[in-house]
């Protein structure tokens, strides 16, 4: 199973961050990538600056026939379509996809990182898998998804919010 998180923090020339989300996973089905569960959308303050818009998450499971580096330049693709220009780091985006678990492949190199390096570490990745893959275990540290939740600041367990709302595609 493939896991991937979508984020958004700005509008853009589509809409809202919710249609930012609701385009990109249109995108990707047209990519050819199967969608089998998303989950709700998830809210988050900027980080590190919280005084930035706010960021909406979500996070889905695929299955994809290809080799992920097709996908790696499928979402690159997408992300421009969207609107997203790639400035400093944490900067505010339109739209932002994760590849969080490629099948459980494990591979650093220049130009990638599966899983991804920090997913462990983020409450907009782990809530949303548990959503939709409790029983999701990382492939690298091979532990349960609840594991990471639990290793959470507290901060972090609070400041995440589950919103009533679904993707629409």
């Amino acid at each position: 199973m493939i896991h991937l998180n979508i984020g958004s923090n700005l509008n853009s020339k589509f809409g809202t961050r919710f249609k930012n989300i609701s385009i990109a996973i249109n995108l990707l089905t047209t990519a050819k990538l199967r969608i089998k569960k998303i989950s709700n959308f998830y809210q988050t303050p900027s980080y590190p600056n919280k005084n930035l818009p706010k960021f909406i998450n979500i996070g889905l499971a695929a299955e994809y026939d290809f080799h992920y580096s097709k996908l790696i330049k499928e979402i690159l693709l997408i992300e421009r379509k969207i609107g997203r220009v790639r400035s400093k780091k944490n900067d505010p985006r339109v739209c932002d996809i994760d590849i969080i678990d490629f099948d459980g492949l494990i591979k650093t190199s220049k130009s990638v990182k599966l899983p991804h390096p920090r997913s462990h570490s983020r409450n907009f990745v782990l809530y949303p898998i548990k959503e939709i893959d409790p029983n999701w275990v990382h492939p690298f540290f091979k532990k349960n998804v609840d594991f990471f939740i639990n290793e959470l600041s507290l901060i972090s367990r609070i400041e995440i919010t589950r919103l009533n709302k679904s993707v629409i595609i």
